[in-house]
């Protein structure tokens, strides 16, 4: 076998295998999509910014309820926030999950 050929078939093992790191995050992402509420406030993430009280209103859930769950995804880098005076508003933060949660939608929406 030759050098360029051994690398190659190298290259095609590690990425088979997925590091510590690596599966730690992915559980973590479907952990954070397991949840229907967090799923339900991911999903008005998408539409538009919002604040913890128009997330509670707009969703019907207690502040402290919607507070828990932003800091999960936060904490996941799913939501990111801005301050506008005592006002946090959040919105989604990584663009490939709110792709694979939209697809998931749309996928039980045509089943």
């Amino acid at each position: 076998m030759s050098k360029e050929e051994d690398k190659k078939k190298q290259d095609e093992q590690e990425r088979a295998e997925l590091d510590e790191e690596t599966l730690f995050v992915v559980s973590q992402t479907f952990k954070a999509l397991s949840d229907p509420t967090r799923i339900r406030i991911l999903h008005l993430l998408c539409e538009q910014e919002m604040s913890v009280n128009q997330i509670a209103d707009t969703l019907d859930l207690r502040q402290s309820t919607v507070s828990h769950q932003l800091r999960f995804l936060k904490n996941l880098r799913l939501v990111k926030y801005r301050r506008a005076g005592t006002t946090l508003y959040y919105s989604h933060d990584d663009e490939h999950v709110i792709d694979l949660l939209q697809q998931t939608i749309n996928h039980a929406l045509h089943h």
